[in-house]
This record gives C-alpha cells, sequence and structure tokens, in this order.
C-alpha cells in the first residue's frame, strides 16, 4: 500500500452514554505504515475530526498495555471481535468497522462494562487463597506435565473476546462463559487450589454453567491468546460429573 496521499477510513460505531442509541461516524486519517487500530483511534483523538470536516467528540475507548498482555482493548473490528493493539491497518479490509463487544454494556462508543465477567470469576473462586499472618514459605510443586497445559490456561488476560463470540453468552441467558470455567480448571490444577476443587465444580454445575455450553467452539477460534477452551470444558463435564457422585454417594465413596 502506497502510503503517499493514502487515507484510512474507519466507520466507527458511537454512544454517548449507557443506554443511548448506536449511531455510525465516518473518519478517515493519513495512512502511516505498520499502524494499527489504536494508533490510529489516537490519531483521532488528537483531532476528533469526522470525514464531512466537522468537528466531534473524541472517541472513548480502553487501552493500557499495547502489547495484547492486558486485554483492555477489546472490541468488533471488521465484524470479528480482537484485540485493537495487534490489529494492523495493513491486513484490514477498508472501510474498518469499528464496534463495541455487544455482550457487555456500553458505557460509551467503544469502551464496555465487563464486570458480567468478573463476576463470574468471582462466583467460580478464580484464586487460590494463600494470605495468611505469618510467611506460608515456598508453595507446592505441580508435576511438569500439569504445569505444561495448565501455563496455557494462566495465558487468560480477561479480554472477553471468547465471551463475545460465544454465542450462548448474550443478554438472555445467564451463562457464565468459557474463560470464567477455563479459569475453574486451572484453579482445581493447582496443588494449593484443589483446596476448594469441590466448590467451584458445584459452582458451576448449577444455572448459568457448563449445561448452558453449546460447543459451538467460537470461543477456542478467537481466542488471542489460542487457549484450549473447549479442552477445559470437556475436563470440567466429566470433573463434575465425578463431583455429582460424589454429592450424592458420599466423598469417601467415589
Amino acid at each position: 500500500m502506497n502510503s503517499e496521499k493514502k487515507v484510512v477510513r474507519f466507520i466507527i460505531t458511537r454512544q454517548d452514554q449507557p443506554g443511548a442509541a448506536p449511531y455510525d461516524e465516518t473518519f478517515e486519517i493519513p495512512y502511516r505504515p505498520n499502524m494499527n487500530v489504536i494508533s490510529a483511534l489516537m490519531e483521532i483523538r488528537r483531532n476528533p475530526v469526522n470525514s464531512q470536516g466537522k468537528e466531534t467528540t473524541p472517541i472513548t475507548w480502553d487501552m493500557n498495555c499495547l502489547e495484547e498482555v492486558c486485554g483492555a482493548c477489546s472490541m468488533v473490528i471488521n465484524g470479528k471481535p480482537r484485540q485493537s493493539c495487534t490489529a494492523l491497518v495493513d491486513q484490514l479490509e477498508q472501510p474498518i468497522r469499528l464496534q463495541p463487544m455487544r455482550t457487555f454494556p456500553v458505557v460509551r462508543d467503544l469502551q464496555v462494562d465487563r464486570s458480567r465477567m468478573f463476576d463470574s470469576l468471582k462466583k467460580v473462586k478464580a484464586w487460590i487463597p494463600i494470605d495468611g499472618t505469618y510467611d506460608l514459605g515456598p508453595g507446592p510443586r505441580m508435576p511438569e506435565k500439569k504445569r505444561q497445559w495448565a501455563y496455557e490456561l494462566s495465558k487468560c488476560m480477561t479480554c472477553g473476546v471468547c465471551l463475545e463470540a460465544c454465542p450462548n453468552v448474550n443478554s438472555n441467558s445467564d451463562f457464565i462463559g468459557p474463560a470464567p470455567l477455563s479459569q475453574v480448571r486451572l484453579f482445581n490444577a493447582h496443588p494449593t487450589g484443589a483446596l476448594n476443587k469441590a466448590e467451584r465444580l458445584e459452582s458451576i454445575m448449577g444455572d448459568g454453567g457448563l449445561a448452558n455450553c453449546g460447543n459451538s467452539q467460537n470461543c477456542v477460534q478467537s481466542c488471542p491468546k489460542g487457549i484450549p477452551l473447549t479442552t477445559s470444558i470437556a475436563a470440567l463435564n466429566r470433573d463434575t460429573t465425578f463431583q455429582a457422585f460424589r454429592n450424592f454417594f458420599g466423598s469417601d465413596q467415589v
């Protein structure tokens, strides 16, 4: 693509406040080699003038690390949920359409409230309780084979892309989604986290849990970190089956 007199055209879905009607606004900015969507949005923010030459309000969106680690800059780019910091303009078809993820409530423009996902992580206790009033010393070691697959699950950056791609996560469903489910498997695999294994499994055995997964596999295809989410869900189906038998017969019988 020749950078001389070239422009990049964006169609951005905007929303002035929560609950307001969304509308599209078009922007054109000078092309630069190796430009990503984030740098383009920064350019628009510095000079908030739309393609008709009218001044407008700066675009609002979330960002932080700019290197696909924090997960904050998720949005729908040309119909696909992904990270805008790694979406290169040269690899996108123009006009480039930017939309907020609709799985989550829109705060303003491309900024969304991902509290739904964070509340789900609280529900499944996606942490390991190690706090104490004294030094607990080094934690237990994990077998190398388990450590390798657990490390892949630990790459989750709570970006919300898998929830946006999942057809079963919507306003009419209380399904917690692939990311929180995968975190159950991750923390249950840890020797210390396994102390709360039954509690985590029981939290996904009811409404909004595993039974709501339709196995569309959109999540594993869209995950920017390539996390084997469907593998985790399959393993959790097995684990929750065993847990159901333990609950019925007693933990000392299974």
